[in-house]
């Protein structure tokens, strides 16, 4: 049986420069949280922002819980569907609580604004958002993202927490999957 043709991935960001970045992001965090009297509450989704989450929380010079809701809209295509879907909801009520929100990435804004009105609903003391990546283009700068690593081209890419199909997150690089010709 013939092997499957595996695609071709051209580094976009390397792991040295989102190291450097996620970094410059916990010290920003950081810094706008210090004095909180009860811990940070990142709530990752997953399952994409599962490594950038990782990384970030470690950044974060204070006290923080994790926290993870499952939300899709992709399924296994490279495009979004346009439907929001809670697959996993939090554990903990988030009431008067100060709420970060970490994403892979905000592409259409869709899920990004979807689950920022979901957040408000549950009456937290505050609530941010927090991505690794934005595709401007596409989310016309509808969403207000708080503390951003890079801004990128509107190319499919995977790596460090972004798949496709399911494949490709353990990358420690973001990639942009280069379509044959």
């Amino acid at each position: 049986m013939p092997k499957k043709k595996e695609p071709l991935i051209r580094v976009l960001l390397s792991k040295e420069e989102i190291e450097k970045r996620v970094a410059l992001l916990g010290q920003e965090i950081s810094k706008k949280y210090f004095n909180l009297e009860e811990p940070l509450i990142l709530v990752g989704i997953l399952k994409g922002s599962v490594i950038f989450l990782s990384d970030l929380c470690r950044a974060i010079s204070l006290p923080v819980e994790l926290e993870f809701m499952g939300v899709s809209s992709y399924g296994d295509e490279t495009e979004s569907s346009g439907v929001v879907q809670i697959t996993q909801d939090l554990t903990r009520p988030i009431k008067g609580r100060h709420v970060l929100l970490v994403e892979d990435i905000v592409d259409t804004g869709l899920t990004a604004k979807y689950l920022l009105k979901h957040f408000r609903t549950c009456e937290p003391a505050s609530v941010a958002m927090c991505s690794l990546l934005e595709k401007p283009g596409k989310s016309n700068g509808e969403i207000l993202i708080d503390f951003l690593g890079f801004s990128i081209p509107d190319d499919f890419v995977v790596g460090y927490g972004l798949d496709f199909a399911g494949i490709y997150r353990n990358l420690p690089y973001v990639g942009i999957v280069e379509t044959s010709t």
